[in-house]
């Protein structure tokens, strides 16, 4: 069994490559939700529903987020009502977010709630919170607090970041199902999607018992989310410039050090492979952008190979 670690966009492109690549059973994703947060009501999960979108194969291709063939009725009449419209909740996304809430209210986990979203739009590989328990990315920026949506979305990213939060996450457990699968003598490795570090992987890592678990593995493999400098998409190199690091994929080997055994690079980053591999990571050199279906599914063969040798 492999288990990855994701976040949204770039993560749920590995977790469709790594779909493509295992059968069910031998996959399990555990997904950020450091970035949910309450809107309209709701209980909205950004990277989950990425994930189980694009495992289900009803993702938008151009924006890699929300639904394809979405229409924005609620959108447009709550714009004329003078309410919030700086989230964007297409009508068919609305009612994952509707269908959630609903059964959280009832008393359902969030992993129970999952499993059964991703059930109904077909996805085949177990698909996972971090945690059950509410976790909350809280980014310190010029602008003062903002919760992660708020920076990210109504923000931009804009605002200068100055320091990084992972607020509850001392007090967070890993959700069972994650808990287990950390555990189970049948795990052979685990990747850690291009996902941002900061934002996306950290707060998973910061539940307790986590990165320990993860770094004692004897076959962890990431893969870099930056590639000649800059994101592939997202705030990643901004973030990184604003904390301090230069932007690349030595800074992200930094960062992973102590967690990962191998660290995958695009071949546009070839020359840093022995600087990365003087902190003791192995660095497998690929291609890692993942322009289709095709450049996923070589990717994470890619990573297999690598991370089962």
């Amino acid at each position: 069994m492999i288990l990855a670690l994701a976040g949204g966009v770039g993560g749920a492109k590995l977790a469709a490559g790594l779909a493509r690549a295992l059968s069910p059973g031998e996959l399990t994703v555990v997904v950020n939700t450091g970035d949910d947060f309450d809107h309209l009501g709701l209980h909205v999960s950004p990277d989950l529903d990425t994930v189980m979108y694009t495992l289900a194969g009803v993702a938008n291709p151009q924006a890699g987020w929300g639904r394809e063939g979405e229409t924005w009725n609620f959108m447009q009449s709550m714009a004329t009502l003078g309410g919030p419209t700086w989230f964007q909740l297409g009508d068919k996304d609305l009612a994952t977010h509707i269908e959630r809430t609903r059964c959280l209210r009832s008393g359902e986990s969030l992993t129970s709630v999952t499993r059964a979203l991703c059930g109904r739009l077909g996805v085949r590989h177990a698909v996972l919170p971090m945690s059950d328990d509410p976790v909350r990315t809280v980014v310190h920026t010029e602008k003062g607090e903002l919760d992660f949506q708020h920076y990210f979305v109504r923000e931009r990213c804009k605002p200068r970041v100055s320091r990084i939060e992972y607020h509850k996450a001392s007090a967070a457990r890993p959700s069972p199902q994650f808990a287990a699968a950390l555990a189970d003598p049948a795990l052979e490795g685990i990747v850690i999607c291009p996902s941002n570090p900061y934002l996306s992987i950290a707060p998973i890592l910061a539940i307790p018992g986590v990165r320990d678990v993860v770094a004692r593995c004897p076959r962890v493999l990431a893969v870099s989310p930056i590639i000649a400098g800059k994101a592939v998409k997202g705030p990643a190199a901004k973030l990184m410039q604003e904390l301090g690091a230069q932007p690349g994929a030595l800074e992200i080997a930094r960062w992973y050090r102590g967690i990962v055994r191998t660290l995958v690079i695009d071949r546009s980053d070839a020359a840093l492979a022995p600087q990365i591999e003087a902190l003791g990571i192995v660095a497998a050199v690929e291609d890692a952008l993942m322009r289709d279906d095709a450049g996923r599914e070589r990717l994470a063969r890619a990573c297999l190979a690598r991370l089962v040798r």
